[in-house]
């Protein structure tokens, strides 16, 4: 069993599971491997959705399918939930920022309105403070 039940889930944290998970922290490898089993729950919030169809349009990113395919195969566990975009979260992530990146702010403001860690590599999140990080 992980030694937490659920997290918030970064875009390059998600790309890089899917990607067969090289480069994942420690933490954050065992978290999505608990996921992949069934023992612990991974929040997707809509902004990471969203950034990665923007990734794949631009042709920074390829999938090897579609990005609906992508995202449904993924939901079809039930250990990843999608978590939609609220305006609490837009008003969290306007209050408080974590550097100049809209989707780090709107992810950042999901894994605060649910109170739970984002598994994230990226620096200026670690270092704002606004959540706890794994990874």
């Amino acid at each position: 069993m992980p030694e937490i039940g659920a997290c918030v889930l970064d875009t390059h944290a998600l790309l890089l599971h899917a990607a067969g998970g090289r480069g994942l922290g420690r933490k954050a490898a065992a978290h999505l491997l608990a996921c992949e089993q069934r023992e612990a729950i991974a929040y997707v919030p809509a902004a990471v959705v969203w950034e990665v169809s923007l990734l794949v349009r631009g042709r920074k990113v390829h999938l090897g399918r579609s990005l609906r395919s992508f995202f449904e195969d993924l939901f079809s566990n039930p250990a990843y939930q999608a978590l939609d975009l609220t305006t609490e979260q837009v008003l969290l992530a306007d209050e408080t920022l974590p550097n100049r990146d809209p989707f780090d702010g709107l992810i950042c403001a999901a894994a605060r309105s649910l109170g739970l860690p984002l598994i994230t590599r990226d620096q200026a999140i670690q270092d704002s403070g606004l959540v706890k990080v794994v990874w």
